[in-house]
């Protein structure tokens, strides 16, 4: 769930494997013809790029947490579709982190097939990703994917507040969670700075303050002003300490605070809201390690991810397939009743606008929260 910026955890992970790694294997490898292939129909059809990645027989994937739009049942899915083991490595990393691991781990068998970014990092590496059009590409709408194919979005959801309805009145307003009764109960899911959800939160706060897609400095004041209160909780919330009422409330996905509901029926009251004042939308975005070591199970990966079963087991774990307006009666009708209700003014910030609030963000948030 939590995805927080651990760079001196995975940097450690990192170092020892590659001191340890073996190199691809030649077969396979990222120097074979899958490791350039663009598309389904280069390998011959979705028939020879199954046959392909089942040889390999392997898939590294990094930073998906099993409860994080539902990736714990979709891998299971695809190990058990396929028969190709999948190595999950750093489950709460960052964005950021797995960018890290593929430079560090370079040429090692260790190093990650896949990555699920947010935009920011996305297009801040593009020169990392190999090109490639699921066989799905023309449902993925134009703003939400590379023209070239080096990375396109997956999953979406709005930021939310996740909170304990036995221990916090509900939140009506971003700006409600200054009141005294949320006193060290308010956690952000992640490092703004490294991590995508914790930086939509920032975002989220700033609409909710006055702000815009333009201008995310009222976010910053906003947290600022939170942790002056004693209400900034610094702990990265898990399903763990929410659970354990470490994290009362907590500033997420609303797909991922959405799945604690469910899971915690019985033993705690968790309800979410998407502030009506302050929506903020934004898709996560899968792209392909040019120097994979399992480069047809990569590509087969992504073929899984945009079929209809894929976007259905994301849609399963609340958040919102990237096809979902394509698929018509194909979606799954009792998952896409549950997702939490948004109504009113949705704001998606363009990737320009994303990287000026990334600079502001990134000059402010250590001297303002930090």
């Amino acid at each position: 769930m939590t995805r927080v910026g651990r760079l001196i955890g995975i940097g450690a992970l990192a170092v020892a494997l590659a001191a340890c790694g073996t190199p691809p294997a030649k077969d396979g490898g990222s120097t074979g013809a899958a490791a350039t292939a663009k598309s389904a129909a280069d390998f011959g059809g979705m028939d020879k790029l199954v046959e392909a990645a089942k040889k390999e027989g392997k898939l590294n994937v990094i930073a998906l947490p099993p409860d994080w739009a539902n990736y714990g049942e979709i891998i299971k899915k695809f190990e058990e579709k396929y028969s190709i083991k999948i190595d999950s490595a750093q489950p709460d990393g960052s964005s950021q982190d797995e960018i890290n691991a593929a430079k560090q781990l370079k040429g090692q068998d260790r190093a990650p097939d896949v990555f699920d970014l947010g935009l920011n990092v996305a297009a801040a590496n593009k020169d990392l990703f190999a090109p490639y059009k699921v066989s799905t590409w023309g449902d993925i709408p134009d703003a939400l994917k590379d023209a070239d194919g080096a990375y396109y979005g997956d999953y979406g959801g709005f930021m939310s507040i996740g909170y304990d309805a036995g221990k916090v009145p509900a939140p009506t307003s971003v700006k409600d969670l200054l009141k005294p009764e949320y006193k060290g109960k308010v956690a952000l899911n992640g490092d703004p700075t490294q991590a995508g959800a914790a930086y939509n939160g920032v975002v989220m706060a700033s609409l909710g303050n006055g702000g815009s897609a333009d201008d995310i400095a009222p976010g910053v004041e906003f947290f600022k002003q939170l942790k002056q209160a004693g209400n900034f909780l610094p702990v990265d919330p898990s399903p763990a300490t929410i659970e354990s009422g470490q994290t009362p409330v907590v500033i997420d996905w609303d797909y991922t605070n959405a799945a604690q509901t469910d899971k915690l029926k019985g033993k705690l009251d968790w309800k979410v809201v998407v502030p009506q004042e302050a929506q903020i939308g934004g898709y996560y975005n899968q792209a392909i390690n040019k120097e994979a070591p399992h480069p047809a199970a990569a590509r087969l990966w992504q073929e899984f991810l945009y079929s209809d079963e894929g976007q259905n087991l994301y849609l399963k774990g609340l958040s919102r397939p990237v096809r979902l307006d394509k698929m018509g009666d194909k979606a799954d009708k009792d998952a896409k009743a549950k997702l939490p209700k948004t109504e009113g003014k949705q704001v998606f910030q363009t990737l320009a606008q994303a990287d000026k609030a990334k600079q502001v963000l990134t000059a402010t948030w250590a001297q303002a929260v930090g």
